[in-house]
């Protein structure tokens, strides 16, 4: 299953985070890592539900992806 980050808009509430959080799990997601340095966490779920979870106006959604620096 494919691993994505999802983060919390900066001007959305707190409480926000719990429900995209329920959101995901509910989609079949497994949530896999939570952020502490920003609200925010990684979870594993079916590419065919992420669509979903992108619609949410509170978190932004992103593919989980190695970084590498020069």
């Amino acid at each position: 299953m494919p691993t994505f980050n999802v983060t919390l808009n900066k001007d959305a509430p707190a409480e926000k985070l719990d429900a995209a959080k329920k959101q995901a799990v509910d989609q079949g997601g497994k949530i896999v890592n939570e952020f502490t340095l920003i609200k925010g966490f990684t979870v594993e779920m079916p590419a065919d539900s992420v669509s979903a979870l992108s619609s949410n106006e509170h978190v932004t959604v992103e593919a989980d992806s190695e970084v590498k620096t020069q």
